[in-house]
């Protein structure tokens, strides 16, 4: 929550009764950028390779191809910036040692590197030095008129800290959604930065970079361009997040909050509102006021075991606020004849938003928690994002279910259409009856959500594959995979029914991968209690064995990522393409629809296979496939000592 101060910031006044217009320099712009780290909407690349000390030129068109990646995943998703000459860790090695044909070699990279077809629109493109160090930095906005590949064909979006391959048919959007995207984008006429509000665009400031102005942090974020003719023009989005008075540039940025009586809406005689209020102001307020408003009917009084009455929360906490800014940050502020509208029944929360999906997102995407999104509000969504309103785009979304899962109540429900969005939190237990009278007979055995899960897969004496347990739970990290089985198998209730080397010879017969092949059994409670294994703690000393650092530093996440596959690629061309390393042991291709996402990620039995198979010249539907670690893990330097 940002805590607005009550003394007021000193502004800079012109004669005209507006601020000062400071227009944000080249090298004001990289500074920012350099202290912000990478991210989302940042990329840094050396124009250099090799360790401290011994560090060369790296190939000039590996570099070019670096630009054209970098600013078509930028493009493709909401826009960023690429500074080149900067190291991942911020540090500035500069391209000092590049002739000036090199340099514009480089600064053509957006042309040259991007497919004639897609062509780049309102790429800034700028060099300058910094602390002795030439940097070369280049900016582009989010587009809305094309899906952008590289001049190789490839379509790239970023995501968090990476550029990953998408089919282009997943970016792809309706000409009326256009609208939608640019409202936040527009410049306004007549709006100016004396219309938002100083106090809280002070802080703001403070929080961006230390000691930076006003004016210079508006220009950072994106939400205003100084001109020399006019002074500093506003975008749209400066003002849905700012403004002193919200109603005079857009009449419904605001949130109704209505409690009704019961589990449906009455009409006529029968209306059952029992309270209804409306918030509404700036964004950045209106999240912090309409949530006080929200979570009032929240709450429940109940009588604790200490004989006190306490109020406790009927909705996870988080998980509800989670899901207020959300709606702030991605409705359709085009649509501005209508505003959020949020009921609170007896029995759950419908939060509704202007304007639907847009067409490159699914609900199927969604609710599968890969952490998909895309921006409709892309300025409104980066200024939220950069001071730490909202999470990492697409976790708000990934967050709600798992907290609404760990509090064992049902998943929300996501409903859409063409012009509405509505997302409902039920208060109801995500068992029903029969389930919930299985899982009492271990109630005893301390078991996670997680493990309930599991164990509920096999309560019919039906054998359990470990693909299946990681669809079922949603794990994306094979380890907590390892961790929930361990754990079953520590307190009794999962045996293996099938060894692991009668399933290595099924799955060769059959042609899947070893995980698919059903394997572990669900013991009865009454079973469980006397098949428990002793956990690590009560084994002799001796019988540990701790890790050392050697094995530490040398150590890989399990798992490789399997980058440009074709779009059809199933599990099984996955598994014939690796046959000659051994057979696979898990396969997962993330999919839009029928089609493939671009990548997918494959784990053998030991880390020795998949070493001999990243780099690897491995063709696939006529495709050099990109083989590469799926997580490396990063290590301190105190790790390493």
């Amino acid at each position: 929550m940002i805590v607005w101060p009550t003394c007021h910031h000193k502004i800079v006044a012109m004669s005209s009764g507006g601020l000062m217009s400071e227009p944000l320099n080249i090298k004001e712009q990289i500074s920012i950028a350099v202290s912000l780290a990478e991210g989302q909407f940042r990329e840094f690349k050396s124009a250099y390779a090799g360790p401290p000390g011994q560090k060369t030129k790296r190939v000039l068109r590996d570099i070019c191809k670096d630009v054209g990646e970098a600013l078509v995943a930028f493009a493709n998703a909401d826009g960023g910036e690429l500074l080149i000459g900067v190291e991942d860790d911020g540090a500035l090695t500069g391209t000092d040692d590049f002739t000036a044909e090199e340099i514009a070699r480089i600064k053509d990279a957006p042309k040259s590197h991007v497919h004639k077809d897609t062509q780049l629109q309102s790429v800034l493109c700028r060099d300058t030095q910094i602390d002795g160090k030439r940097v070369i930095y280049f900016r582009i906005p989010k587009g809305t008129k094309h899906i952008y590949l590289t001049s190789d064909g490839r379509c790239l979006k970023r995501n968090d800290l990476e550029s990953v391959p998408v089919p282009a048919e997943q970016i792809q959007f309706d000409r009326r959604e256009v609208s939608s995207r640019e409202y936040d984008r527009e410049f306004v006429d007549g709006a100016s930065v004396a219309d938002l509000e100083p106090e809280m665009l002070k802080i703001v400031a403070e929080q961006v970079s230390q000691g930076i102005s006003i004016d210079k942090c508006l220009q950072y974020l994106g939400l205003a361009e100084y001109d020399a003719g006019s002074g500093l023009r506003v975008r749209r989005a400066a003002l849905l997040l700012f403004a002193k008075s919200s109603d005079r540039w857009h009449p419904r940025v605001q949130v109704r909050i209505l409690r009704v009586s019961g589990t449906n809406l009455g009409a006529g005689a029968s209306y059952n509102v029992t309270s209804d209020s409306t918030v509404k102001t700036n964004i950045f307020r209106l999240i912090d006021e309409a949530w006080d408003n929200l979570r009032l009917h929240l709450v429940t009084t109940r009588f604790q075991e200490d004989a006190r009455f306490r109020a406790t929360y009927i909705y996870p906490e988080v998980a509800c606020r989670e899901a207020l800014v959300n709606a702030i940050a991605h409705r359709d502020y085009s649509e501005e004849g209508r505003g959020i509208e949020i009921y609170v029944f007896d029995d759950r929360i419908e939060i509704k938003n202007p304007g639907g999906l847009l067409s490159s997102v699914s609900v199927a995407d969604i609710t599968s928690l890969r952490g998909v999104h895309q921006s409709r509000n892309s300025y409104v969504a980066r200024a939220l994002r950069e001071i730490g309103v909202m999470r990492e785009l697409g976790e708000g979304m990934r967050r709600i279910f798992e907290l609404m899962k760990n509090n064992e109540l049902a998943p929300p429900e996501i409903t859409t259409d063409a012009s509405s969005f509505a997302l409902v939190l039920h208060h109801r237990p995500m068992y029903n009856k029969d389930e919930a009278l299985w899982l009492e007979q271990y109630e005893g055995l301390q078991l996670s959500s997680d493990e309930k899960a599991v164990i509920l897969m096999g309560r019919r004496g039906d054998l359990i594959s470990p693909n299946e347990i990681i669809r079922t739970i949603g794990i994306v990290d094979t380890e907590n995979y390892r961790q929930i089985v361990h754990s079953l198998q520590t307190k009794g209730i999962f045996e293996t029914a099938l060894p692991k080397m009668k399933a290595k010879q099924l799955s060769q017969r059959k042609g899947v991968g070893v995980r698919d092949i059903p394997r572990f059994k669900v013991r009865p409670a009454k079973d469980a209690a006397h098949r428990r294994e002793p956990s690590q703690g009560r084994q002799p000393s001796h019988k540990i064995y701790k890790a050392t650092p050697e094995r530490i530093v040398e150590s890989k996440e399990k798992g490789l990522y399997i980058g440009n596959i074709p779009p059809n690629t199933s599990e099984r061309d996955i598994i014939m393409a690796f046959k000659e390393y051994d057979q696979p042991a898990t396969v997962i291709i993330p999919k839009t629809g029928a089609l493939s996402r671009g990548f997918a990620f494959v784990e053998f039995d030991d880390v020795a296979t998949e070493q001999k198979a990243v780099g690897a010249d491995i063709i696939l539907g006529g495709r050099k496939l990109i083989v590469r670690w799926k997580n490396p893990r990063r290590l301190t330097p105190e790790a390493k000592e």
